[in-house]
C-alpha cells in the first residue's frame, strides 16, 4: 500500500496515530481486525518499522545504531546490512560496523543514514513497514539501493509508503491519494494513470513530462 499526499495533509498525523504517539478522538484504527487501542502499546511499536526522512543516528557504533536494546551477533547485522542494499557503505567505514557515528549521525550523508535504517529495520524484523517520504532527499544512486531495500521488505511485510517521487510508488498493490487531510482517490497504479482529469493521473504525467 501506499499513501501518496500533498504537504499538509496529514499523511504524518495518520503514521503517529498508528503508532499511538498520541490517540485517536473518534472513529477507530484496526489492525487485522483489532483495534490498536486494546492492543498492548510495547508490543504495537515492536511489531511496526518507520523511517523517516531524517532518521536518527545515535553517537554509538553502526552495530549499536543497528541493534539497539537487541542482542544480536555480528553475523546477523552483517545480514541485515546486506538486505539493506548499505555493504559498501558500512565496507567503506575505517572501522566497519564498529565505525562511531557522530551526534545525529553527522558524519554520513542523508543516503547513509537511510540505508542504515533500513538495517536497522531488517535486523528487527517487524509486521509493518512504513517509508515516510525517506527518498526526498537523497541522490539517485542511492535511491535506486533503497528501492532494493523497499522491494526485498514489500515482498513479506504490510508495507506504507509515504511518497512524492512518483518512482517509488508504481508497483504498490493500492494507492490512496489524500488532499486538505481527505481521500480523493484511491486505486492502483493502472487505474489511477487511465483515469481521465483525475488528480493521480494529471500529476503523474506532468512528472513524467518534466522529466523529459
Amino acid at each position: 500500500m501506499l499513501w501518496l499526499v500533498k504537504r499538509g495533509s496529514g499523511k504524518t498525523t495518520i503514521t503517529n496515530l498508528i503508532n499511538r504517539f498520541y490517540e485517536i478522538q473518534k472513529g477507530e484504527i484496526l489492525l487485522d481486525g483489532v483495534n490498536i487501542q486494546d492492543i498492548n502499546l510495547r508490543s504495537l511499536r515492536a511489531n511496526i518499522g518507520i523511517i523517516l526522512q531524517d532518521p536518527f543516528v545515535f553517537a554509538r557504533s553502526i552495530k549499536d545504531n543497528i541493534q539497539l536494546n537487541k542482542n544480536l551477533s555480528d553475523e546477523s547485522i552483517m545480514k541485515a546490512v546486506q538486505l539493506a542494499s548499505a555493504e559498501e557503505f558500512v565496507h567503506s567505514l575505517p572501522n566497519g560496523i564498529d565505525e562511531i557515528s557522530q551526534e545525529r549521525g553527522n558524519s554520513y550523508s542523508s543516503g547513509q543514514k537511510q540505508l542504515l535504517a533500513f538495517a536497522r529495520i531488517f535486523a528487527h524484523n517487524p509486521s509493518i513497514f512504513i517509508l515516510d517520504e525517506a527518498t526526498a532527499n537523497i541522490d539517485t544512486k542511492t535511491e535506486e539501493l533503497i528501492q532494493k531495500s523497499v522491494d526485498k521488505i514489500s515482498r513479506e511485510k504490510t508495507s506504507i509508503f509515504i511518497a512524492h517521487r512518483l518512482s517509488t510508488i508504481v508497483n504498490v498493490d493500492k494507492i490512496i491519494v489524500l488532499n486538505q487531510g481527505e481521500i480523493i482517490e484511491e486505486g492502483s497504479h493502472n487505474e489511477l494513470v487511465n483515469k481521465q482529469e483525475g488528480y493521480y493521473s494529471r500529476l503523474y504525467h506532468a512528472y513524467y513530462s518534466g522529466l523529459a
